[in-house]
């Protein structure tokens, strides 16, 4: 039988990245360009010259259909309207993004947000790949997620499945109330507490020093106090924002991508916490780190075909 190809394009803030995997899921092709940051027009055309390239480069497959193509983004298509929605790459809000990819590139696209596209990269062939729900969270300068039941992302009616970031951060102390605002316009979102940039605002606040997450991380294994006591504070957050999760999906595996998954510690240290937080005698929930790492989301967007 003849190969099919899947193209799968990552549509990010800064960069716009292609791949195409064969029938096997083995890469054949991998391209990025910088994303015409505010330019609508220029983003589409990037997109259809990155899916050309792929189809170019594995045109000796000899399909006997073409090139599917996923794109994964950093919004949602509105139900009501089918215009694109919560996107923090602004010119692409209002916009029938996947009927114009598919004027521009002659054939049928399927849009999913990168959190979605994450989560069912790890749920196919990543680290939950032996798992029937897969609870994919992105912890880098927001907090996003997406829900993989049987290999298959879960959807509602509202397109909002796996907004986990703009629920309030769960059993929250007296010194969290009200929490920072969040640019929803509410305060103590979990992603004001457990995103990246919620890390380095606690630590701001703690030592007026501003500083990567990442690098506070180093500095609490490396033994600065200042450092440990907002990691500790986050290692229990993030056991909470999870644990209401376990409560509510009962998820098999809870695989964390973003800048924060590189933090070892979070693997042991937040599932000795769930028995204080989860509904249950036992937990057995795993949390680990994505197999493909920052390959997942441009991945997951190859996936969003059978």
């Amino acid at each position: 039988m003849k190969a099919h190809v899947r193209i799968g394009v990552d549509l990010g803030g800064t960069k716009i990245e292609a791949i195409a995997l064969d029938r096997t899921g083995t890469e054949r092709f991998r391209q990025r360009v910088p994303t015409p940051v505010g330019d609508y027009a220029a983003t589409i055309r990037a997109i259809a010259d990155l899916v050309a390239a792929a189809d170019t480069a594995t045109q000796d497959l000899s399909q006997t259909a073409p090139s599917s193509i996923g794109v994964g983004i950093p919004g949602t298509i509105s139900p009501a309207t089918g215009l694109i929605k919560n996107a923090n790459s602004v010119c692409l809000i209002g916009h029938a993004l996947d009927r114009d990819l598919s004027e521009a590139i002659g054939r049928p696209v399927r849009l999913a947000n990168d959190a979605d596209c994450f989560a069912l990269s790890e749920a196919v062939d990543g680290a939950g790949s032996e798992d029937s729900m897969v609870f994919g969270a992105i912890l880098g300068t927001g907090a996003g997620s997406g829900i993989v039941v049987n290999k298959q992302l879960l959807r509602g009616p509202n397109a909002i499945t796996g907004e986990w970031g703009h629920n309030p951060l769960p059993w929250p102390r007296s010194d969290e109330l009200p929490g920072p605002r969040c640019y929803c316009g509410l305060n103590g979102c979990n992603e004001t507490f457990i995103s990246g940039t919620g890390l380095s605002l606690d630590f701001a606040m703690t030592t007026g020093e501003k500083i990567p997450a990442t690098e506070i991380a180093s500095r609490s294994a490396a033994g600065d106090r200042a450092a440990q006591a907002v990691m500790e504070r986050y290692v229990d957050r993030l056991a909470r924002a999870t644990a209401s999760i376990i409560n509510v999906l009962d998820p098999h595996i809870i695989v964390l991508g973003g800048g924060l998954s590189q933090i070892q510690r979070l693997y042991t240290d937040v599932p000795q916490l769930w028995p204080k937080y989860v509904f249950s005698d036992t937990v057995v929930t795993k949390l680990s780190p994505p197999r493909h790492g920052d390959s997942s989301g441009v991945r997951g967007a190859a996936w969003l075909w059978p």
